[in-house]
């Protein structure tokens, strides 16, 4: 695997690369990345990841400087995976020069959930997402869909500013009992990692209502909560939405994804599941 830590080193390289997939990350990789590396090399006869920490997309109160960077280890695993480039730049790199130009993404698709909660984090997913793609120009790019907005919004740029990119989803990867693999995870105490798989319970509990029949869609979603703040924790929200906007369902028969995030001591987690 070769490492590029500048622009022009990667593009020398992928312009022999034929078909590219581009998967993103900020690194401190788990199984879930490694599946979709895995994935794309299915889909391609190059894989370039990216490994960056993009300080646009966090919050003042958030935790870039404590992010995990783990770069020794990641090169282990993207190598063992198959992936022929890595595209792991600084800042100075990414940011030259302060970053005045930024995507944002349609009001309705980013003040909700997420969104709500996080301020101008999409905002600064697009735009890094954005130069990402300029910079690799891949065939196609791939996002998990454990962060579901993110990919909505990552799909819908993609189509609406006609980047010829096509945008593929993976499917979330769990460990045995259930709770969604994310690289904050790792912050969880021993005990909070043996409640942390309830939101995923919940979850499921609402997803197998709603394929029951049951559309009381708001009683679902505070009753889970509920659940969740006995057990100590702090959730932001629980939503049942249409999986093509994630605005609130409008006919029984929409395709739907249930939506949530709670806090468990320090560590935020997210987690969906489709119905």
């Amino acid at each position: 695997m070769q490492i590029h830590h500048t622009i022009e080193s990667l593009r020398a390289a992928r312009a022999s690369a034929g078909k590219v997939a581009l998967v993103p990350t900020m690194g401190n990789l788990h199984e879930g990345h490694i599946t979709l590396m895995r994935q794309a090399g299915e889909r391609a006869d190059c894989v370039i990841a990216s490994i960056f920490v993009n300080r646009l997309q966090f919050g003042p109160r958030e935790d870039f400087d404590s992010y995990p960077r783990t770069l020794a280890a990641d090169c282990e695993k993207l190598e063992a995976a198959g992936v022929a480039h890595l595209f792991a730049p600084n800042e100075t790199v990414m940011y030259p020069e302060p970053q005045s130009y930024h995507v944002d993404p349609a009001p309705a698709q980013i003040s909700i959930l997420e969104g709500e909660f996080r301020p101008g984090h999409f905002r600064g997913v697009a735009t890094v997402v954005l130069k990402l793609l300029n910079i690799v120009q891949p065939d196609i790019a791939l996002f998990g869909k454990k962060d579901y907005q993110q990919l909505m919004v990552l799909s819908n740029m993609v189509r609406q500013l006609g980047i010829p990119a096509e945008v593929l989803p993976g499917e979330t990867v769990r460990a045995a009992d259930g709770l969604a693999l994310s690289s904050r995870n790792g912050y969880l105490s021993a005990e909070e990692r043996s409640e942390a798989p309830r939101l995923h319970q919940q979850l499921t509990r609402i997803a197998d209502a709603v394929r029951g029949g049951d559309h009381d869609f708001l009683k679902l979603e505070t009753d889970a909560m509920a659940e969740l703040a006995e057990h100590g924790w702090q959730p932001d929200y629980i939503a049942v939405r249409r999986r093509a906007d994630l605005q609130p369902p409008v006919h029984c028969d929409d395709p739907l994804v249930v939506l949530g995030a709670a806090k468990l001591g320090q560590t935020r987690l997210i987690d969906n599941l489709e119905i």
